[in-house]
Formats: structure tokens, C-alpha cells, sequence
């Protein structure tokens, strides 16, 4: 079983007894299911789960459902005897966004108490934006993404002590041992290949064949470029010609999206897909990340929403989109091939894991700078730049970013291939592992 940091989160939440149904958001495939199915039969009694994806492209028993004794009954077909009362019972609500009339009806199934509920959905950005009838107040929504880089770590057996120790080092701005880095950064080029979808990363672990795993990634791309099913036939194929220009997006030079390359040409403008970048945004499978020019704590306040970047949720399908079952571009360091998208994608991931709204710095006069992420502990602006190449320490966008006095940056990080940890100016240079700790603290500080 793969570790997931989301599982103690789960399991505290149903501990406590809450007062709240709790949602857990995200793409298809992150493992949402596997998850509530272990923390649930660990901790009631009773387990009963009704998957309503499943019910909806079949008997659609819970359809036409309006009331809770409707509800009830229909439910009582599938639970039979596991169904007591609420502290040893819990009915979980798979695919929910398959009815979204049942996520109204959450609020009800919470007032009533009679078991307790947990629900999951791979839509639900999308479906409670068009619900008419949100239940605020009776749900406690959770996001779930691919395992990050320290998750993958753990499934490949690297301890606890060599994490910690990786930790301490990364809060005294100090680097690992050398041999500690080349073993670390082996399992970040892994990780590259790898990605973090929960059924590529058991084909890895349990074959280690590039082929096997590149099948698994493939089908979910293409899984996740057809899965628009609610939409119109015209809204499901713009859907997934945004999906699949993505990653030719990223290689251009800026990166961003180019409205008119999109369908071939005309004049088009962010408007023009404006419903499927945020269905592709709302359903987990591509990472928004939005232009700023004039910034200021909180990023909040400065997005310009019409020039966008669009990365994919996952490194390992980008991986296998670009290079197929040839991995020597990443573990060979080919000299002929660049792999700043490859190292922008997974720092992209990791910061969304991490609860981070990503936004990047574009400016006519200055440039750009890839990723611009709130310091709450700073209260300010934390520019990052990502490089994959020997000459880390040119960025001359950076340095005029951090120049500026109208932005009150206090510091800006690049992430790089090289081991050493070292502070030039406003500028500290880490080793692009280091990207597993940024977001994450361990420590609970009380309100004076």
C-alpha cells in the first residue's frame, strides 16, 4: 500500500466526530477511492460504499431521488445489515458528481445524522459551480492530488531518519552529502519518468519496465482527454484539443497559451475557451498557472487572468508524451535536450500539492520569472526560477524582480540540478529536491 499523507488527515477528521460531511476533491486516478476505502474499514464497524458513476450508467437507483426516506430506502437495497447509526457506520458516496442533487442533499444527511457520510468526486470544481444549491456549512472539502516527490520517496523505501535529516537540511540552508544527492536526485529522475499516479507508480515499483509503465500513463491521458461526458458535443472536443496542445504549449519559448494555435488559427482570445480551461483546471488534470506584472502580498490582488499557462497534473504523462520509452533524455543529461518544461511541470506539481496558488511574473520591460507563490511567513512575494541547465546563475528577469523596491521582496529561490545550497544576495540557489519542502511546515504556531 503506498503511503499518502492525506490518510492521517482523513482519519483525524472522521476521529473527531465532525459536524461536517466530508468531500474529498480530485483528478481521476490520484487514488481518492483506495484511500477512504482503507481509512474507512479501519476505522467503523460497518463500511458501505455506493459508487454512483457506476449506478448512473446503469440502474440509476439514486436519479430521481428528492427526499431522505427516497434516499434511505434506496441505500438500504445496497447496505442491507451494515447499515446501524453513525458512530459505527459509514456510507461512502463515491463519484458523487455523477448526481449533483445528492451534494445538496449532503446538508440534509448531515442534519439527520443517522450515518455518517464521506464523499468523493473527480469533478466537483466543475459540478459545485453549476449546482444550484451549495451546501456551505455542511461540508469540509479536502484536495487530493498524484503522490509528490517526498511520497514517492517513502514507496521507495527511503526512511524517515534520511527525510528528517533532508529537512533539518533544508531549514539551515544547508546541502546533503554528495553521495546523499546522487541518491536523492537518481529518485528525482525517477520521479520524472514516474510521476505520482498511484497505479504507474505500483507498475514501477513492481516491474521497473519503461514500456509497462508508459502504458499506464497512456491510458489515463487519453482517459482524461475524453472524460467531459456532461458537455455538448462541441464543448467536449475544444476540451480536449486544449488538453492535448498543452504540452506543445509548453515548449514554447513562453509557455503560455496561444489562443489561435489552439484550433489551427483566427482570432481567437481567452474567452473564446474560457469554460474548458476551467473544466480542464476544475476537474484536477491541468494546473493553472497566472500572469502577474505588477505584484503585490497577496498575489490575490494582482492576477491577470487572460495570459495563462497550463501545465499537466502529472510529470510522468508529460514524460511520456514527450519522450515515450526513451528515458535517456532524462537519466543521460543529453546535452541536445532541454528539460525545462519537464523540471517547470514537476515544480508545478509539487507546489500545488503543497496548497499553493501559482501565478508566474510577466513583465515587457523585465521579463519573466517562472513561478511567483505567497510567503505567508514573510508577508510577501517569493519569486522562484526553475533551471535544468550548468548556467543556473543567469536570470536576469530575477535579479530585476527582486530590485525593484515596489514589490518588497525579501528573497528569491532558484532550483537547480547542483548539490550545493549557497545565498547570493537576495538569491538562494537549492538543489530542485529541495522543492519537496516549500509550503510545508511541521510546526503549529498558536495565536498570541
Amino acid at each position: 500500500m503506498l503511503y499518502r499523507k492525506i490518510e492521517k488527515e482523513i482519519k483525524d477528521f472522521l476521529s473527531a466526530k465532525p459536524n461536517k460531511i466530508l468531500l474529498i476533491d480530485g483528478a481521476r486516478q490520484v487514488g481518492k477511492t483506495f484511500i477512504i476505502r482503507e481509512v474507512g474499514k479501519k476505522l467503523f464497524k460497518n463500511f458501505v460504499e455506493v459508487n454512483l458513476l457506476q449506478d448512473w450508467k446503469g440502474e440509476k437507483m439514486f436519479k430521481n431521488i428528492q427526499t431522505l426516506s427516497d434516499f434511505y430506502l434506496q441505500l438500504s437495497v445496497i447496505g442491507g445489515n451494515q447499515l446501524n447509526h453513525a458512530d459505527d457506520t459509514l456510507v461512502f458516496l463515491d463519484e458523487i458528481q455523477a448526481y449533483p442533487h445528492l451534494l445538496t442533499m449532503l446538508k440534509f444527511l448531515r442534519q439527520d445524522n443517522k450515518y455518517t457520510f464521506v464523499a468523493s468526486g473527480s469533478l466537483l470544481g466543475v459540478t459545485l459551480s453549476q449546482t444550484a444549491s451549495i451546501p456551505i456549512g455542511s461540508i469540509h472539502v479536502m484536495q487530493m492530488f498524484p503522490l509528490d516527490f517526498e511520497e514517492f520517496l517513502i514507496a521507495n523505501n527511503v526512511g524517515k531518519d534520511m527525510l528528517e535529516n533532508m529537512r533539518q537540511l533544508y531549514q539551515k540552508e544547508s546541502e546533503l552529502s554528495e553521495e546523499n544527492h546522487n541518491i536523492i536526485m537518481k529518485m528525482f529522475k525517477r520521479y520524472l519518468l514516474c510521476g505520482g499516479l498511484p497505479d504507474a507508480v505500483n507498475v514501477f515499483l513492481e516491474t521497473n519496465n519503461i514500456v509497462k509503465l508508459r502504458k499506464v500513463q497512456s491510458e489515463i491521458h487519453r482517459y482524461y482527454g475524453m472524460d467531459a461526458s456532461q458537455y455538448d458535443s462541441e464543448h467536449r472536443l475544444k476540451i480536449r484539443r486544449v488538453y492535448e496542445y498543452i504540452p506543445s504549449a509548453l515548449e514554447n519559448k513562453k509557455k503560455r497559451i496561444v489562443f489561435k494555435e489552439i484550433e489551427g488559427g483566427g482570432k481567437k482570445t481567452f474567452y473564446d475557451y474560457q469554460d474548458e480551461f476551467d473544466y480542464l483546471i476544475n476537474a484536477g488534470i491541468a494546473l493553472e498557472v497566472k500572469a502577474i506584472s505588477t505584484p503585490k502580498f497577496p498575489l490575490l490582488e494582482s492576477v491577470k487572468k487572460n495570459l495563462l499557462k497550463l501545465y499537466l497534473n502529472d510529470v510522468g504523462i508529460l514524460t511520456c508524451l514527450l519522450y515515450q520509452n526513451n528515458f535517456n533524455a532524462i537519466f543521460n543529461d543529453e546535452t541536445s535536450i532541454n528539460l525545462g518544461t519537464v523540471y517547470e511541470s514537476v515544480v508545478a506539481q509539487e507546489l500545488t500539492a503543497h496548497g499553493l496558488s501559482l501565478n508566474y511574473y510577466d513583465n515587457k520591460q523585465n521579463g519573466e520569472v517562472d513561478f511567483l507563490v505567497d510567503d505567508f511567513n514573510s508577508l510577501s512575494v517569493l519569486p522562484i526560477e526553475v533551471k535544468s541547465g550548468k548556467d543556473y546563475t543567469k536570470h536576469s528577469a530575477l535579479t530585476r524582480f527582486l530590485s525593484n523596491p515596489d514589490y518588497s521582496v525579501k528573497r528569491g529561490i532558484v532550483f537547480s540540478n547542483h548539490r550545493q545550497v549557497r545565498k547570493k544576495g537576495d538569491v538562494l540557489y537549492l538543489p530542485i529536491y529541495y522543492v519537496m519542502f516549500i509550503g510545508q511546515t511541521d510546526i503549529e504556531e498558536q495565536i498570541p
